[in-house]
């Protein structure tokens, strides 16, 4: 229910939902695979399943008796958080489909503690593009909630039918409405940065305004629902102070998710001065057969920060792990081979020396290592670039 960005793009939806992206590799996958619909990979985090037995202990001890006595009421509880969470998994199947008709790439939604998230790989190349991805979301929940209300208009239901509906009627328009709200990470700071970028033309202002509107209203929702729990008069002391941790909670993940906005604007603003280039080490060339001392001393003398296994040819074939050098002692150095401290030159591992900017971070990201290495457009070596010089120019300090 909300929708926040991080550096690659994603959608997610909590009691906020928001926009990020992630590789769908194994360590990455958050939680139990459910489906493909749509051939899009939906998860359930664990953390769900925490959500689902607050939800059974607590609206189940609510329901009143002549509709559903224990332990059936738990049960209608249960069915309740199911119910709850599908409203939530069709919000964020609308980010993904509209999205994918604007042919950037999906790679899963995510239903979690606070709602769920759709992580999309590509940032939206317009403005009207963002604004209707972010929109896709809660005009579905307050579309789900004016059925909810026809239906009970409408249609006579029994007693316990009649309560899951009024209930998911309310969730949905509740959640439909706060991520109306004009602030990041919720889909409403989407909708008023996609409108800042249209007039002024320039995204990075809109993006700023709502992250710092992102943590006035997780203040205002901090302060206006601590007071309005902590001074109601009805409900059991537990449930107020239930209450006030659940809006804590909502409030932090604002909170959290509108500082990460303005750090990635400000890593953002310093892609452009990612040039491969620039950020190379000299390297000195060795075959994998000399000995890893010898090695080091060449590196030394030629003044290089790198060493490069070649063939009997000067064929790049393998880079040397410059922590694996660094742990390896002094006194063995020179009865260990310099191949056995290297890693095989992968063809992703091989860049372009002129890469610089999203080109330079595009590759890095799409291949991770430690080292790479930069080649002339000829084929020749030009340097190796490591992973902690670039981490360095995000970090602001100088390479």
């Amino acid at each position: 229910m909300a929708f926040r960005r991080e550096p690659s793009g994603t959608y997610h939806q909590g009691v906020a939902d928001s926009a990020s992206r992630t590789d769908e590799t194994k360590q990455d996958q958050p939680g139990l695979l459910m489906g493909r619909p749509f051939g899009i990979p939906v998860y359930v985090s664990p953390s769900w399943f925490v959500v689902a037995f607050i939800i059974t202990f607590w609206f189940g001890g609510e329901i009143p008796r002549h509709v559903a006595a224990p332990p059936t009421s738990y049960l209608v509880a249960f069915t309740y958080a199911v119910l709850l969470y599908g409203s939530v998994f069709v919000h964020e199947l609308s980010h993904a489909l509209v999205a994918r008709r604007f042919d950037l790439p999906v790679r899963s939604v995510t239903l979690h503690i606070l709602g769920g998230e759709t992580a999309i790989e590509r940032e939206s190349p317009t403005p009207g593009r963002e604004f209707l991805i972010a929109f896709a979301g809660p005009i579905v929940n307050l579309v789900l909630a004016g059925l909810g209300f026809l239906v009970d208009d409408l249609v006579p239901l029994p007693p316990v039918g009649d309560l899951l509906l009024q209930a998911l009627t309310f969730a949905n328009l509740a959640v439909g409405l706060f991520n109306l709200l004009p602030a990041t990470p919720l889909d409403g700071g989407r909708l008023v940065r996609a409108l800042i970028w249209k007039v002024t033309g320039r995204p990075r202002t809109g993006t700023v305004i709502v992250a710092w509107l992102g943590r006035a209203v997780a203040v205002l929702v901090l302060v206006t629902g601590t007071f309005a729990a902590s001074s109601s008069n009805g409900g059991a002391s537990a449930d107020r102070w239930f209450l006030v941790l659940w809006v804590a909670l909502i409030s932090s993940f604002m909170w959290v998710g509108a500082t990460q906005t303005l750090r990635d604007v400000k890593i953002r603003d310093r892609i452009p001065l990612l040039q491969a280039r620039l950020l190379a080490r000299p390297a000195t060339l060795v075959t994998a057969n000399v000995p890893l001392a010898e090695a080091v001393r060449r590196a030394n003398e030629d003044g290089s920060g790198a060493i490069v296994i070649v063939d009997y040819e000067g064929r790049p074939t393998g880079l040397v792990n410059e922590r694996a050098v660094l742990a390896t002692p002094q006194n063995r150095r020179p009865w260990i081979e310099v191949g056995d401290v290297s890693r095989g030159l992968e063809s992703e591992l091989t860049l372009p020396a002129d890469l610089s900017g999203e080109e330079l971070v595009t590759a890095v990201r799409q291949a991770p290592a430690s080292e790479y290495l930069l080649v002339e457009p000829t084929g020749q070596v030009y340097g190796v670039l490591a992973a902690e010089d670039v981490n360095r120019v995000f970090s602001g300090a100088r390479p």
